[in-house]
């Protein structure tokens, strides 16, 4: 394991907080959820949105800060940083099988896009894992994605509520869309809406990860008497948000976010969680007529709804590809409409395309982050650490659950979202680790065989 002294790093100036990996990763964060996701570059060979750009930005920066030893970047392994290696190496198989033998030129720049983005995502979660250093830094993160979430949920209300779509506003010169689809979609005489994203089951999705965030953040500033309005605000706007995107997906997910959350919460409050839920609920129906009574539908006709029976008839055609290479599958982004039957699960997708050993990885790399966060929770005896650790833990769980209602990873937003918690959850288990077990090391010098120490930063 690299170690670090206290020499090798100058201290920076009071009042000046040097750019880390943080200050990346809410550039990221920002532009990912703020920049409408069918935006790409003009003239670029690959569909490249600028969060893709600012991702693989990320990914260069964790790669050469590592041949540094003054940049603040952590070294050795952790949980987090295992699973998401684990995940990488199983793509990289499953890249090179693919590109082994032949491929159709249409289904090869698919896998080609595909692979890029893949290394994107990992080197952006790698970043957010090794650079976030402190509680500080990563608590301006997430505080950034809550913020940035809170104004998507306002551009979502103008689209449901007065069919006023915002994002028009949002197109950056040196961008092009890649489809003319609306971010509004009509169903069965409702609205739904995407806000930024490409889909309303991402944006409601989306919702459901970052809404137990701003309530974290609540919390927090409750507990140590600091202004916590703001935060309450956030939380308002990013379920509306969820509500407005009529998803059923989003609702499933929210609902795993709750278990986790109530099951770690003290008992008062998880009464005042339902309590303000009901009253949520109540507001909502006399203020959005309707609304209520749309979701309802969306599970009181499970056995009618023409979108369940779509997801589940194509299971036969799933298992016929799956045969054919169950271990690799047969290449990440090669089975894609309209030239083949659409999977809107991304476990089936993920078997036909990577395999079992590409889906067990994928299952690994949240299951472990997830572990890593209750395990920074464990070791934690600061009240704030403790709840962002379950909190991040039950974030996860909507993104698991989504993969099995809808294709999650064809959907850029909502896919580095959940890299980015990923990476917060390998950077709070860090920190906790620092603070629990400070670890110390003698400074040798050329003369000398022990000298005072001092502590290693991981």
């Amino acid at each position: 394991m690299t170690t670090l002294t206290s020499e090798a790093e100058p201290l920076p100036k009071k009042g000046f907080v040097r750019a880390d990996g943080a200050t990346l990763a809410v550039v990221f964060s920002t532009v990912l959820l703020v920049v409408p996701a069918r935006l790409v570059f003009v003239g670029l060979p690959l569909s490249i949105t600028p969060a893709n750009l600012i991702s693989l930005i990320a990914a260069a920066c964790w790669f050469f800060a590592h041949f540094t030893l003054v940049l603040r970047m952590a070294k050795g392994r952790t949980p987090v940083r295992t699973g998401l290696f684990v995940y990488g190496s199983a793509m990289v198989a499953t890249y090179g099988f693919a590109t082994y033998r032949y491929l159709p030129p249409d289904e090869l720049g698919l896998a080609d896009h595909a692979f890029i983005l893949i290394i994107a995502n990992l080197g952006l979660a790698l970043l957010v894992c090794d650079g976030v250093r402190g509680a500080d830094r990563l608590d301006f993160l997430l505080k950034c994605m809550v913020l940035a979430g809170a104004f998507i949920s306002v551009i979502g209300a103008f689209q449901y509520l007065f069919n006023i779509d915002l994002t028009r506003f949002l197109e950056l010169p040196g961008l092009r869309y890649t489809s003319e689809e609306a971010f509004v979609i009509e169903r069965s005489g409702g609205r739904r809406v995407g806000a930024t994203m490409g889909h309303p089951i991402e944006f409601g999705v989306a919702c459901s990860m970052l809404l137990p965030i701003a309530v974290h953040y609540g919390n927090k500033a409750k507990m140590r008497a600091e202004p916590s309005l703001r935060w309450w605000a956030c939380a308002v706007l990013i379920g509306l948000g969820l509500m407005f995107s009529v998803s059923r997906s989003a609702v499933l997910g929210l609902g795993c976010v709750a278990v986790v959350l109530l099951i770690g919460w003290p008992a008062r409050r998880r009464l005042i969680a339902l309590g303000v839920t009901l009253g949520f609920l109540v507001v909502i129906r006399f203020a959005v007529p309707g609304l209520l009574g749309t979701f309802i539908g969306l599970f009181s006709n499970l056995g009618n709804d023409d979108s369940i029976r779509y997801r589940t008839h194509d299971y036969d055609v799933a298992a016929a590809e799956i045969a054919k290479h169950p271990w690799l599958g047969r290449g990440v982004a090669t089975w894609y409409a309209p030239k083949h039957q659409v999977f809107d699960n991304q476990y089936i997708l993920n078997l036909v395309e990577t395999g079992f050993i590409g889906t067990a990885a994928f299952v690994a790399m949240f299951v472990v982050a997830i572990y890593a966060a209750l395990r920074a929770r464990h070791l934690s005896t600061d009240p704030g650490t403790r709840d962002l650790g379950l909190t991040l833990a039950a974030c996860l769980t909507a993104p698991l659950i989504g993969s099995a209602t809808f294709d999650l990873l064809a959907f850029a937003t909502v896919t580095g979202l959940g890299f980015l918690i990923i990476g917060a959850c390998g950077a709070l288990h860090r920190n906790a680790l620092a603070e629990a077990v400070p670890v110390q090391r003698p400074v040798q010098g050329p003369s000398q065989a022990s000298g005072p120490t001092v502590p290693v930063i991981r």
